[in-house]
Formats: C-alpha cells, structure tokens, sequence
C-alpha cells in the first residue's frame, strides 16, 4: 500500500464507529457463562482467543476449560452494545459500561473474564 491508498486506509481507521459494550464467552459443556466488557468489540473476541490460544488468559479456570475442552466448546456472544454520544467522556463511559456489566453477570449468574 502507498502513498494516497495508505493514508486513505489511515483515515478510515480512525474515523470509524468505536462501538462500547458487553460480551460473553460461553461453555456449551455446563452452561457456565463469563461476561466482560469492552471500550472497543470489534477487537475483544480476537484478544480474548488469542490469550487462550496462548494459555495465557488470567482466568485459571477459564483457561482450564479452553485447554481440557478446545476452542469448539466455547461461543462468543455480544450481549449488548452501549448507545453513547461521541462526546461523551471516558470516565462517564467507563461507569455505564461497568454497570451494564454487572447488570448482565447477574442476569446470568456469569463469572468475570
């Protein structure tokens, strides 16, 4: 890619739609349920299977199951994306988000990721 194509592909990037929500990553095996949230989804499903992939994830009994089980046993799912203004601010951002996320591991009886 070079010159005006880059810049082109540059731009687009930054002007996208950043979408903020809540996510899950579900074990068919016992129905057990780990809700996280994210600023950015479009990325967390890749960071999160990469990280188990890796065996690196911070949830030991995540992990566990990833590794006993194989990455066929688990879905992604998002449950809900946040409808902000753009303007609105990081820490209003972050204390909606950290309520969602707490509404839906109750709801869903979830473990955090």
């Amino acid at each position: 890619m070079k010159g005006e194509a880059r810049k082109a592909a540059i731009a687009a990037y930054k002007d996208r739609t950043i979408a903020t929500g809540v996510y899950a990553l579900r074990f068919a095996g016992v129905d057990r349920v780990w809700v996280g949230g994210a600023k950015d989804l479009a990325g967390i499903e890749n960071r999160q299977r990469f990280s188990l992939r890796a065996g690196g994830h911070p949830r030991r009994e995540l992990q566990a199951a990833w590794k006993e089980h194989g990455e066929e046993a688990f879905s992604f799912e998002i449950l809900e994306t946040l409808d902000l203004p753009d303007d609105v601010t990081d820490f209003i951002r972050a204390s909606r988000l950290d309520d969602r996320i707490a509404h839906w591991r109750e709801a869903l009886a979830a473990t955090p990721v």
